[in-house]
């Protein structure tokens, strides 16, 4: 939460609080919200604990942060496809050599060109 502050920003808002809450009442506060990170970290463990009895015992090992929109999408959809590799080849389909690809897609098609064909579409 606090990595992107530095050693000398914590030290301005210490120094803020103090002026704002005073010397009486900032250890008071500081206490009330370590208290509150507990009881923030035990409900989250007691909910993870509950997630996990009620899925059972095959999904115990299951990391939850890999259920992350983000990390599924990287995961499952951008996983086995290389930059080298044509798209062409990683999917089903005809044979590479009857996809037609072309460089400029914005020109308009030649004579004998025939359309482009899209595997993924038919």
């Amino acid at each position: 939460m606090f990595s992107s502050l530095g050693w000398a920003e914590m030290a301005v808002l210490l120094v803020l609080a103090l002026f704002v809450f005073g010397p009486e009442r900032l250890p008071g506060m500081a206490a009330e919200a370590g208290r509150g990170l507990r009881r923030a970290r035990l409900y989250l463990k007691g909910m993870t604990d509950d997630l996990t009895s009620e899925l059972g015992p095959e999904f115990r090992d299951m990391d939850l942060r890999s259920l992350n929109p983000k990390t599924f999408v990287a995961k499952h959809l951008l996983e086995g496809l290389d930059d080298d590799e044509p798209l062409s080849a990683a999917t089903p389909g005809p044979p590479a050599a009857a996809v037609r690809t072309r460089s400029l897609p914005d020109t308009p098609l030649g004579q004998d060109e025939p359309a482009p064909w899209d595997p993924d579409t038919t």
